[in-house]
């Protein structure tokens, strides 16, 4: 073999390393898809590596080393990835390769009754080195694919592998087919022990991540939901007041009526109607809090100049809780009457609630019109937002209400309209009488 051949092979094999990483890095870390950017500075890395490397001769550490660091620096400055989690995978990504840059030439070796596979300036070792580097091309193209993984699975899926690699070296050691020194197999013994064990602390803080994530929106849908009660509670206490003083009030409209004062009792009305203006407007869905909720909403969205309809079917009696459709009303609300406020246009800022049951399916639709197209990242939507508080939990609160009725939210661009529509499924309750 030409050492010019191993240059070109050395410098394509690279290349193929450094962007099955940043791809890998992607939906393991679930960051930004690599870009041109990020696979420009990826293949001008490999390429300087590679050549330098060459010329220097240096081991194959280093090359696993730098292209890790590689890895991980474009994974941080270009994809968002923070640099610790995208060095831990990076190195542990480079070991892999390396591992199975072994062990694969070595089987091939075995089943093909030849020392040859063994070493990379071999056509033999060339052919077992693109055999692993093939796959590793096929692994790239099916995760940019932007395939749903399932995180169980994938963990199933890797640690089979990693565990199929541990017994790989450990019969190796039984064959008499190569030879191979005992120092070598014991290195690759403990680095797929190791391999194992990242794995599995890879796993654990992934779900350390998710729980913290879930714990914050839950702390989020908490204080959200807190900012709706007091809402009502300041209501419901205008409201009583207003009941409490009901005898004088119709008093002092008698003494009015009574000595023909009527235009006196007409702006006495007028003015106890006023603090329940927009209580008196009240879309009923048999839940009171509910029913606030969306008056509340439509008086805050009719202020900022934004029309809001709503249509209403709702099921009289059932198992959702209060706080859980108010999650549901309160963000997607909230979300659609923000969008909608920035379109400069007055006469186009729209939002349209609809909610519907079918069967024992509740439906409910909040449409908007918007100056912009969200943003989507991994298949998620992204807030546009760019302070703080409260902002980009809206939908993953809803979603996380949703499914303790085995529902969902869905969301999306349809044209000129933004549209996120919520699915429960509910059971009627009997009516207690007592």
């Amino acid at each position: 073999m030409t050492d010019v051949f191993l240059l070109l092979s050395g410098l394509l094999t690279g290349a193929v390393r450094v962007l099955v990483g940043l791809t890998l890095v992607h939906r393991l870390l679930s960051i930004k898809r690599p870009d041109r950017k990020s696979i420009a500075a990826g293949l001008a890395g490999a390429l300087v590596l590679t050549v330098l490397l060459s010329l220097l001769h240096a081991p194959d550490f280093y090359r696993m080393a730098l292209e890790a660091v590689l890895i991980a620096a474009c994974a941080h400055r270009l994809q968002g990835a923070k640099l610790r989690m995208g060095l831990f995978v990076g190195i542990f990504y480079e070991i892999g390769i390396s591992f199975w840059s072994f062990l694969l030439p070595a089987w091939m070796g075995v089943l093909f009754r030849s020392q040859d596979f063994l070493s990379a300036r071999t056509l033999a070792g060339q052919s077992a080195l693109w055999l692993l580097h093939g796959l590793l091309a096929v692994l790239a193209v099916w995760l940019s694919r932007g395939w749903e993984i399932n995180r169980k699975s994938a963990f199933r899926a890797v640690s089979a592998l990693t565990l199929a690699g541990f017994l790989g070296v450990i019969t190796l050691s039984e064959q008499t087919v190569l030879v191979i020194p005992d120092d070598t197999l014991y290195m690759w013994i403990i680095l797929a022990v190791v391999l194992m064990m990242s794995v599995l602390v890879f796993n654990i803080n992934r779900q350390y991540e998710v729980e913290k994530e879930l714990a914050k929106l839950k702390s989020e849908q908490a204080e959200l939901l807190e900012r709706d009660y007091t809402a009502v509670n300041r209501a419901y206490q205008v409201n009583a007041k207003l009941f409490h003083d009901f005898h004088n009030h119709i008093g002092v409209l008698r003494q009015f009526l009574t000595h023909e004062k009527y235009g006196e009792a007409v702006r006495y009305l007028d003015e106890l109607q006023a603090p329940v203006q927009n209580l008196t407007a009240a879309v009923w869905t048999g839940d009171e809090t509910a029913d606030y909720l969306i008056n509340s909403k439509a008086a805050a969205a009719e202020a900022d100049g934004v029309r809001f309809q709503v249509q209403v079917e709702f099921p009289r009696r059932t198992n959702i809780r209060s706080v859980d459709l108010c999650a549901i009303l309160g963000n997607l609300l909230d979300n659609a009457i923000e969008a909608a406020r920035q379109v400069p246009d007055p006469s186009g800022r729209t939002v349209a609630l609809t909610i519907r049951r079918i069967h024992q399916m509740l439906v409910i639709k909040v449409e908007n019109s918007f100056s912009s197209v969200p943003v989507q990242e991994n298949g998620e939507l992204k807030t546009t937002k760019t302070e703080g508080g409260l902002h980009g939990w809206g939908l993953k609160s809803a979603q996380t209400a949703a499914e303790k009725y085995d529902g969902m939210v869905r969301a999306g661009v349809s044209g000129e309209v933004f549209r996120a529509v919520a699915t429960l499924s509910f059971q009627g309750m009997e009516d207690i009488h007592e």
